[in-house]
């Protein structure tokens, strides 16, 4: 009985101590989003979501207007675009976000392709074209909720990332609760497992 009850006890310090991890790296999470810091950089870098036959969707095309708005204030020459695409689709999600970036003004030759399935792999295609043309130094643009993830996975590929999230996101209030809840316990497995075994995770 002893045995039981410290054990017992152990498990209860546990809970505790996985209870205050998830919710301090919540509010990381949410400190990280509020963050926008814009600076003269190698690239901007958007994060790749959904597309439709070559027209990004509300979240993307939201992501592209604050890269767009960041090339045309003169941070950065260059953005990268990423994201592959699903079975059947005719378009990636980079060449949909190109092309939409071309017809809001941005010159095809200021704009980077790399692909990838998932926020890990977007920025591991990305990064090496990057580091190849010594633009290590990058903007992140992303929804606020994705941010902490997606800052933290660039450092861990040899980029040195600044947040500069979506400000129009389609994606606020209480819809953005499940998100943000994803976020926390990614960034909470991916610091203690690395997040490129988190991508292996799935």
């Amino acid at each position: 009985m002893r045995l039981l009850r410290i054990l017992l006890r152990l498990v209860k310090y546990l809970l505790v101590a996985v209870a205050v991890y998830l919710g301090v790296t919540a509010y990381q999470v949410w400190k990280t989003g509020q963050r926008y810091e814009p600076r003269a950089a190698g690239a901007i870098v958007v994060m790749g979501a959904a597309q439709y036959n070559g027209v990004p969707s509300s979240a993307l095309r939201a992501r592209l207007e604050q890269a767009a708005l960041l090339w045309h204030q003169h941070y950065s020459s260059t953005i990268m675009v990423t994201g592959s695409k699903e079975p059947g689709d005719v378009y990636t999600e980079a060449q949909a976000s190109a092309k939409y970036l071309v017809a809001v003004g941005v010159p095809p030759a200021d704009i980077l392709q790399a692909g990838g399935r998932n926020s890990w792999d977007n920025l591991a295609e990305a990064a090496p074209a990057l580091i190849a043309r010594g633009d290590t130094t990058v903007l992140v643009v992303t929804d606020k909720f994705h941010e902490a993830r997606s800052l933290a996975i660039a450092s861990s590929v040899g980029l040195t990332p600044y947040p500069t999230p979506s400000q129009h996101s389609p994606i606020t209030g209480l819809a953005a609760v499940p998100y943000y809840a994803k976020e926390t316990v990614g960034v909470a497995v991916g610091r203690i497992i690395g997040f490129d075994n988190l991508d292996h995770l799935g």
